[in-house]
């Protein structure tokens, strides 16, 4: 709060009456009227008495009104002509010419303060200051049946009223719409449609709409964070709508999302002294552009403008909430990656820019087909649009293609593969155990690769050496592995030019090679590491190829692709080498087991698998292939005594379920990146029934963020110290838990809404008998329930108490990856788990590693199918 000595002085220094509030202004509007002569006569006496003294409050709000009560009457005017002519003129056109769907278009009211009576002073109403021309187009009907170009002149005729830019309140629409279904189908209808306005109207606001709508505003591997806290936001919503701290909070209670908030808190700001200036989709995305690049000294002060401003012009409670939730990083339309590049596809087949000449479907024709005949017409465009954003995941380099030649196959070649532009990595599917994974691939040879603990990454160099690595989630990694930068023309073999490589960065010991586990790698420095200060190596195990001189080798088969890694490539022990790998099928089950044990037993997180080869004369026809006749027969099982199953049925059971028609995912061997298909699977031994639980102690929790504010989530786990009697926090868990069992976790454990005198089995401070010093909980449980957790390793941590000074004087143990299982109601919370035994895993786990490490050292790595 500011001191005295810094408010504003409005007030002339002899004025010792109280300052007048909206309640002043108020009444003087009940009184007579006050002619209008009187009132440009007060303005002109006011403007020239400036020198000799300071306006009042009321005489600045007079002044200011009578302004923008002149410049409304001016473009009023203008509008209110050309909006009634276009929305006759659109309605009568569409009553002859097309079947409308039953949602009726209405007449807009202009929103300007039409109605107010201009002899007296009206301050701007905010919270019934909406858009009324884009809130009531009807968006979400099928693309098949709605038209752009029945709205678009009308909203080109608003649009130049306020600048001639796409409104933000058209975007809007289309959130509220989207963020009311949970049907797919409306989803991506209501964002097709919007996206066809905007081409058939305003193709220059296309690219910041995409960006808007799928919550950024650059791809990952170009940095450009917003960089705001909840500080910002919340001091911006206090002030533009005059709450304090104890109302912004209890509305945050109440609905727990930030958008909500803003919502519920614009609607209680009925006044302002400001006009709007009606927020354009081109501005906000400059807004945050601009907010991203505030750097150094003043940066907080001018990040904080922007996000004033912001809310300051947004007009009406639903442009609020998305502005907020657009600064938060949260949008929660559930517009996600492949549903925009679904809708893209499909708004580019039905629409086009003005002045441009591509091909583009009848809808009429489309209309009149049949379900799988659309299915497949649509399909087709966006596998197109797809395999472009996966080989180069920029809006920016695919939406200004599109505008220019719309979906078709020069589009594969416009937005190709390039250097030091990653390309979304290939995903391998999840199999729950060794069993499944050999149903999966029965008949075909496969490899197996170890699973290292590491992190996944992409290494691009082209000829003139120039190095740029990126994480599996697009980041930029360059910096933080200048060794690794350094290693590059090192193991490039001769005739190697420019290269794009994938393999896995692990912490690694260079005099023993012992792997040591991910936790170790995260302790690396991210940003500007000195060769010289670097205290924690790692080695890169290659496992594919895609690229090489030039040449993309994604569809190249893995045997290929890999032979080319290790012909063309040198290794360099403990520094630059191949994954370890075994080439099975699916009789070697012993084998392939005891290489996944080998391959756990040193840190790793188990084994992928990958088909080697192409079934000769397969086509990819998608995601969802039929195979030959031939080829279903060779894959399938053997035959049992029992009663034989349909064809149809035989073919769903190997790929975990039934296939409408026979229909299988087609097994390929090429590299599809952003793809998650059977061609690889992972096998982790987290997944692994047979390793060790946990019974642990739910203590503490915090408020759920988006779809879970009501419930708890994450939770905080703790075990027991047999010798003190005290909790010791281990881990927080937010995985295995389903929503029946988050709403009765709420019941159980209520915190009355911080009312003590109605909690159930909560506390309001942290219980002395519970060791845990990292973010405080939004509330404390009463300890009494035993759950059973399984995990993924037991890692040191800074943060958790659990064990310290049992196997570390600083550090206590914490659990990764861990998942919830079940209650166990057959135990009380002095059976749970205890930290000493918590330590035994670890140094068990510890143990192993050395000991197979040094075991294979001795067998000359004899696993190695190269040997």
């Amino acid at each position: 709060m500011a001191s005295p000595a810094k408010k504003r002085k409005l007030n002339t220094d002899t004025q010792k009456s109280p300052g007048k509030g909206l309640e002043y202004f108020f009444a003087k509007q009940k009184q007579s009227q006050v002619p209008q002569a009187q009132v440009d006569a007060d303005r002109s006496i006011g403007e020239n008495s400036q020198a000799s003294h300071t306006l009042t409050d009321e005489e600045l709000a007079r002044k200011l009104q009578a302004e923008w009560d002149n410049e409304a009457r001016v473009s009023e005017n203008d509008a209110s002509k050309s909006i009634t002519n276009a929305v006759d003129g659109e309605l009568a056109t569409s009553s002859d010419t097309t079947t409308r769907s039953p949602t009726p278009f209405t007449k807009p009211a202009l929103v300007s303060g039409k109605g107010a009576s201009k002899n007296t002073l009206s301050l701007q109403s905010v919270a019934a200051a909406e858009d009324a021309v884009s809130s009531s187009m009807p968006l979400d009907e099928s693309p098949l049946t709605f038209e752009p170009s029945q709205y678009v002149s009308l909203l080109q005729e608003h649009w130049k009223a306020e600048g001639g830019d796409a409104s933000y309140a058209l975007l809007t629409r289309c959130f509220v719409l989207v963020s009311a279904t949970q049907s797919r189908i409306k989803i991506v209808d209501t964002l097709v449609n919007c996206l066809r306005v905007l081409i058939e109207g305003d193709p220059s606001s296309l690219l910041p709409a995409v960006w808007l709508a799928t919550n950024s505003i650059s791809p990952p591997y170009i940095s450009m964070e917003l960089g705001l806290g909840g500080s910002a936001i919340s001091k911006a919503l206090k002030q533009v709508c005059g709450l304090d701290n104890r109302g912004l909070k209890s509305i945050y209670d109440k609905y727990g999302d930030p958008g909500d908030v803003a919502f519920e808190a614009k609607k209680k700001q009925s006044f302002t002294l400001r006009k709007p200036k009606p927020l354009t989709i081109k501005n906000v995305f400059q807004s945050l552009v601009k907010i991203a690049n505030s750097q150094g000294q003043g940066s907080v002060e001018t990040k904080q403008r922007f996000v004033d401003r912001l809310l300051q012009d947004a007009r009406g409670g639903e442009e609020s909430r998305f502005i907020v939730r657009t600064l938060c990083q949260h949008l929660r339309i559930g517009a996600v990656k492949t549903t925009m590049l679904i809708a893209l596809s499909r708004a580019f087949l039905l629409s086009r820019p003005p002045g441009v000449d591509f091909s583009i479907r009848d809808r009429k024709d489309l209309a009149a087909l049949r379900k799988e005949e659309l299915a497949e017409i649509y399909g087709k465009a966006e596998e197109i649009v797809k395999a472009c954003f996966a080989r180069r995941p920029n809006y920016n380099d695919l939406v200004p293609v599109l505008l220019e030649i719309g979906v078709c196959e020069e589009l594969l070649v416009r937005c190709g593969l390039t250097l030091h532009i990653p390309l979304r990595p290939m995903l391998g599917s999840i199999t729950r155990d060794m069993g499944e994974m050999l149903t999966k691939l029965q008949g075909r040879d496969f490899a197996c690769e170890f699973k290292y603990d590491g992190q996944r990454a992409q290494v691009h160099c082209d000829e003139k050496g120039k190095v740029s690595i990126f994480s599996r989630h697009l980041e930029v990694m360059t910096d933080k592995y200048p060794d690794l930068v350094a290693l590059v023309p090192k193991i490039r073999g001769e005739g190697v030019g420019s290269f794009i490589l994938e393999g896995e960065v692990v912490a690694v010991d260079r005099a023993t090679g012992e792997l040591k586990n991910f936790q170790t790698l995260t302790n690396r420095a991210r940003k500007d590491v000195a060769i010289g200060s670097i205290t924690i190596d790692v080695c890169l195990f290659a496992f594919d190829l895609m690229y090489l001189n030039g040449q993309p080798l994604l569809d190249r088969a893995f045997r290929e692709r890999r032979e080319l890694l290790r012909s063309l490539f040198v290794e360099i022990p403990h520094h630059f080498t191949w994954v370890k790998s075994l080439d099975a099928t699916s009789e070697d089950s012993e084998v392939v087991s005891e290489f996944f044990k080998s391959a756990t037993d040193i840190k790793c997180e188990g084994i992928m698998v990958k088909i080697l080869d192409n079934l000769p004369d397969l086509v990819y026809q998608g995601d969802e292939a039929e195979l030959p006749v031939e080829e279903t027969e060779k894959l399938e099982l053997p035959k049992s005594k029992s009663k034989p199953k349909s064809k149809a049925k035989q073919m769903g059971d190997k790929e975990g379920g039934t296939k409408k028609g026979g229909r299988r995912k087609a097994l390929l061997a090429t590299y599809e990146p952003d793809k998650r298909l059977d061609s690889w699977l992972k096998v982790k031994k987290d997944y692994n029934s047979t390793f060790d639980t946990l019974d642990l102690i739910p203590i503490a929790a915090w408020h759920g963020q988006g779809r879970k504010a009501k419930w708890w989530s994450p939770i905080l786990m703790a075990v027991r110290n047999e010798e003190t009697g005290s909790l010791e926090a281990v881990t927080k868990c937010m995985s295995g838990f389903t929503d029946a069992f988050y709403k009765a976790n709420k019941e159980f454990y209520d915190d009355g809404d911080g009312d003590d005198s109605e909690r159930k089995n909560t506390r309001a401070q942290k219980p002395s008998f519970i060791e845990y010093y990292g973010p405080e909980p939004d509330v404390w449980f009463e300890p009494q329930e035993v759950w059973e957790m399984a995990f993924a390793d037991i890692t040191l941590s800074p943060t958790y108490t659990a064990a310290i000074g049992l196997v570390n004087e600083d550090r206590g143990l914490s659990l990764r990856f861990p998942r919830f299982l079940k209650k166990r109601d057959d135990k009380g919370i002095d059976e749970a788990s205890s930290s000493e035994f918590l330590a035994n895993l670890f140094r068990k786990q510890e143990a192993k590693a050395p000991a197979l490490a040094t075991a294979q050292e001795a067998q000359g790595d004899g696993m190695d199918d190269e040997d």
